[in-house]
């Protein structure tokens, strides 16, 4: 009796195909047999685990890219989480308004860490300064529907929403001390 094939059915069931004499037998998969199904079918574990808006901001990611860090209108951020390896670099471009009105990223790490990212650029266009602090962890991860492993990817996407506007408030705490200086 020879193992052929282990398949996916469109109602999400496992089929296990066996093969001997050209008879085929169907069984109910042992933990053991689904393991190795999931070893073998990253694309498998994709669709079971992840939620379809991090597939979605994952396979097209919104607003990656980068913007003139020389710029006193842009505030960079780069964060990072040793612990799992990803690192987050969030841009934004704040109108003489007070308002942002442009954001960026680039990450390296997981399918949530980009999602997470994508979704926080997403977020703050369009948001005065003060309204994009108010963006929490929590909001990020229950929009993506991050499963509790992955909150961290959520935590890096707010640090690095914090660390972009402290970068933009001190480019313009300085502007305003140069101002000064080059007036008197």
């Amino acid at each position: 009796m020879r193992l052929v094939e282990l398949e996916l059915l469109s109602s999400f069931k496992l089929r296990h195909s066996v093969n001997m004499a050209g008879t085929v037998a169907n069984k109910c998969l042992s933990p053991l047999a689904f393991l190795t199904r999931r070893l073998s079918a990253p694309e498998f574990i994709t669709q079971c685990c992840y939620h379809k808006k991090v597939v979605d901001h994952y396979e097209n990611p919104r607003n990656v890219g980068t913007l003139d860090k020389n710029s006193k209108k842009v505030g960079t951020g780069l964060v990072g989480a040793p612990a799992c390896g990803d690192v987050m670099k969030l841009q934004i471009e704040v109108d003489d308004n007070g308002k942002i009105v442009d954001a960026r990223f680039k990450t390296f790490g997981c399918g949530s860490a980009i999602a997470s990212s994508s979704l926080a650029t997403e977020w703050v266009k369009g948001k005065s300064v003060d309204e994009a602090l108010t963006i929490k962890n929590t909001d990020i991860a229950k929009e993506l529907s991050l499963p509790p492993v992955k909150l961290h990817c959520s935590m890096l996407a707010e640090d690095a929403i914090k660390a972009a506007l402290a970068d933009y408030r001190l480019k313009q705490h300085d502007n305003q001390q140069e101002a000064a200086s080059a007036s008197n």
